[in-house]
């Protein structure tokens, strides 16, 4: 009898994880080190990558810290080239950095900004899977993770160019699940709802609203970070070897709510 449990096991394993220094990012990395994979941390800091894998090693989590502001070009280059040099390639890909530098009515952005959160959140996933692709092809397969958000799926007041540009992930990763499914490679998105992170810290530090949102949800809470690193490790692993093309949410039922 083959082991399920046994199928969660990432040894052997290469990830890396962008924005990985803070918040979901970096529950994700410690989830899938914890697995016994070896964990590329990143985020646009050295110093703050450098804390992370300081804090993981005292664990007992084999992690490296790459700084990467994924928005330019040589600096993506530089993750995974340097990535495959440390640890000889690239197993799972985890697109978790995004931005989102405007709240309030998609008419009044100006296109600079617009152009900013396609780079990031559309365009550096693209060209971060793009870079991985010929490692994950050598070495057999692979797993692409992008990070999008329950936005990406019903439209809120004031992300509308953030929730646009989540979309547009999502059919990102249909395409590549679909035209790199040959090279054993699969590509799911994970879409959380309100996480107790900095990212969204004018939600949930405004307790009047705070308390109306949780109201609404059939969980009656917000979620904190750790709670979206169990269903990245099955997408990573072989237990979900089964799943690509995928959109899940871990949103405590917003998509449900009334």
């Amino acid at each position: 009898m083959n082991s399920i449990k046994q199928s969660f096991n990432l040894e052997g394993k290469v990830a890396v994880v962008t924005g990985s220094s803070k918040g979901i990012g970096k529950a994700i990395a410690q989830g899938l080190a914890e697995h016994g994979a070896k964990v590329v941390i990143s985020s646009r800091s050295q110093e703050a990558v450098d804390e992370v894998v300081a804090e993981f090693k005292k664990a007992d989590l084999e992690a490296t810290g790459i700084a990467c502001h994924i928005g330019k070009a040589e600096q993506r280059e530089h993750l995974i080239q340097k990535t495959i040099a440390h640890y000889g390639g690239v197993d799972i890909l985890v697109n978790n950095a995004a931005i989102n530098p405007i709240f309030g009515p998609i008419e009044d952005a100006e296109e600079g900004v617009f152009d900013k959160i396609m780079d990031v959140n559309v365009k550096a996933p693209w060209m971060l899977s793009n870079l991985a692709l010929s490692s994950m092809k050598e070495r057999g397969g692979g797993s692409i993770i992008n990070i999008a958000s329950v936005e990406a799926l019903h439209p809120g007041a004031g992300l509308g160019l953030y929730s646009t540009s989540k979309a547009a992930l999502l059919m990102l990763t249909k395409n590549q699940a679909k035209e790199w499914g040959k090279y054993g490679i699969r590509a799911n998105v994970l879409c959380p709802g309100l996480i107790k992170t900095k990212f969204s810290a004018a939600l949930w530090q405004n307790e009047q609203l705070l308390h109306k949102i949780e109201k609404t949800l059939p969980s009656a809470r917000m979620g904190m970070p750790e709670e979206m690193a169990g269903v990245v490790c099955l997408l990573a692993s072989d237990a979900g070897s089964y799943m690509t093309g995928g959109v899940y949410n871990a949103d405590g039922g917003y998509m449900i709510a009334g």
